[in-house]
């Protein structure tokens, strides 16, 4: 007899019991973006019989089969921005499999490249993707920021918009119009923070090293192909090259003082009260809170003591799931408790 699994079911009842907070949630005015096609900003980057066009030209869907995995990459390398796409990941059992939309530019600054990540971790069928936001400057890949979330809807069954805004002040990382993380510059990061000129790339591969409960549970191409679909890109920032013998920083002044007006730029205290809320009900991990990793705390981390009590030494919360379902786990042996005293003094 088939049963459903307890993650399961405790995941949607996360979903309906923690999720009303984000339906209130409003961000006034929305982000006014403009999208792009396809080919008037991006080319692919391997896999190319496994990326397909849509015949308007404005969408993309990845895919990953036993043959390989695919990926495109923008035309243009860009000194800040704001990057964008909404995407819908592969649905079923996903194990081993990671989809990317980050920046980088790795291909070019070898032992020193800068990057900003956002990385869908793929599971095991009826449990829930998960993601991880990162930031490496310099080559700090021995320094990795990593902070990992659930999330508040299934990604695999429609479209929402996740996005990396990169000024000289800080970096935003959003899903749809809710910040979830930021990072600010500081003179303590130094070279960690990222300043040199990336691109743009979206990709998916067999990640099954790492990826799905620390590599113990490997891609399965029974499931095959994995599709993850691309739509309404967005490319906002300076174009640049990083290889010019003198560049001229001053040219991306006047582009990143326009980013740091628009919508996407701001932190209203709308948007920080639900990025309290959405790092209080869906973050797992946090290198901040990793003292194991970290004996000393990474100049960017600021601690919030209510966060902090929420995870152990390793970075991971100290239970699994959410406060609430904790809450009710102490309620009901409170009651247990009670019942069994008050059957005590019955008896006596």
């Amino acid at each position: 007899m088939s049963s459903t699994p307890l993650s399961f079911i405790f995941f949607f009842y996360l979903l309906i019991s923690s999720s009303s907070w984000l339906l209130c949630f409003s961000s006034g005015a929305g982000f006014n973006l403009t999208t792009i096609a396809f080919d008037d900003g991006y080319n692919p980057l391997f896999g190319d019989f496994n990326l397909v066009r849509s015949p308007d030209g404005r969408s993309v869907r990845l895919l990953l089969d036993v043959s390989s995995g695919s990926g495109f990459i923008s035309s243009s390398m860009y000194e800040h921005g704001f990057f964008s796409a909404k995407i819908k990941l592969p649905s079923d059992y996903t194990a081993g499999v990671v989809v990317a939309l980050y920046a980088s530019n790795g291909d070019v600054f070898e032992k020193n490249h800068d990057e900003l990540d956002i990385e869908f971790l793929g599971n095991v069928e009826g449990k829930p993707w998960r993601f991880q936001t990162n930031l490496y400057g310099n080559g700090s890949t021995s320094r990795g920021r990593e902070e990992r979330y659930r999330l508040w809807f299934d990604p695999s069954k429609e479209f929402h918009r996740y996005s990396i805004l990169w000024t000289a002040k800080n970096i935003i990382f959003y899903v749809d119009e809710v910040p979830i993380r930021e990072v600010v510059r500081s003179d303590e990061m130094g070279g960690d923070y990222p300043t040199k000129p990336m691109s743009i790339y979206a990709t998916i591969w067999d990640a099954s090293s790492w990826a799905t409960n620390g590599g113990k549970i490997k891609v399965n191409y029974d499931y095959a192909p994995f599709t993850a679909d691309f739509k309404e890109l967005v490319l906002e920032g300076c174009p640049m090259d990083p290889i010019q013998e003198y560049p001229d920083f001053t040219t991306c002044k006047e582009k990143d003082a326009w980013l740091e007006t628009r919508n996407f730029a701001v932190l209203t205290p709308k948007r920080r009260s639900a990025m309290r809320k959405f790092r209080q009900h869906y973050m797992y991990y946090s290198c901040c809170y990793d003292v194991w990793r970290y004996p000393v705390k990474l100049p960017d981390c600021v601690i919030d003591p209510i966060e902090k009590a929420r995870f152990n030494e390793t970075g991971r919360l100290r239970f699994s799931g959410s406060h609430k379902k904790q809450a009710k786990i102490a309620k009901a042996r409170r009651k247990k408790k009670q019942r069994a005293a008050s059957k005590e003094r019955t008896d006596v």
